[in-house]
């Protein structure tokens, strides 16, 4: 389920990707560094639920300083900001976590942990062009290395092969590889194909969804 409405989707993003615009280019911190402050200031958890005075309610340079009062009150002046009004990698940044943040409803902070920002940044050249669920593909891969799936974990638990699982459920082998890389979404799946699983590996449906 996403993180909150997807009305309110594009001003988040471009929020989140003007804050590290404005703080990277404009006041002249360090990506990683401010990022930081954001993920501390306890502001990244209200953004992430949907907080409408973060994502809606003020502007991205806005959210910046308001990071800066919340953790190092008084260390900037709140004098005219210059930033690029093109999209600088710190704002491309910002702008795609907004989005995966929103669609996976994980916390910016875990996600940091699976992909750091300055590994993020470092993406920007080979992702930018392309069409944003290619970079959502990417962050999976890297979610399903991060963190196994409870999929993958009762499977293992049962030690069974994926091959083996799809004869014990009758759920194709190409279906549960994809539902462990989180390429596929098992929540959305067919009741049915989730139930065969969870019948194959003795346990209860809930305990397959994430």
């Amino acid at each position: 389920m996403s993180a909150y409405d997807e009305v309110y989707l594009q001003p988040a993003r471009a929020n989140l990707g003007r804050m590290l615009d404005v703080a990277v280019d404009g006041l002249n911190y360090e990506l990683s560094e401010f990022y930081g402050l954001f993920l501390v200031s306890g502001l990244a958890g209200r953004f992430g639920a949907g907080d409408y005075g973060l994502i809606t309610g003020c502007s991205g340079a806005e959210l910046a300083f308001r990071v800066l009062d919340e953790v190092r009150p008084g260390e900037v002046s709140r004098n005219a900001v210059r930033y690029r009004y093109d999209r600088s990698p710190e704002y491309w940044c910002g702008w795609a976590l907004a989005r995966y943040q929103w669609k996976t409803s994980m916390s910016f902070e875990t996600i940091n942990r699976m992909a750091p920002i300055n590994e993020v940044r470092e993406m920007y050249d080979a992702f930018h062009e392309m069409d944003i669920r290619q970079f959502d593909a990417a962050l999976n891969e890297r979610r399903a290395r991060f963190f196994r799936t409870p999929l993958r974990m009762r499977r293992m638990a049962a030690r069974l092969s994926q091959a083996q699982l799809a004869i014990e459920s009758g759920v194709p082998v190409r279906s549960i590889q994809q539902y462990e890389q989180r390429r596929k979404d098992l929540n959305k799946a067919a009741a049915e194909t989730v139930v065969a699983l969870a019948r194959a590996l003795f346990c209860s449906v809930e305990d397959l969804l994430e």
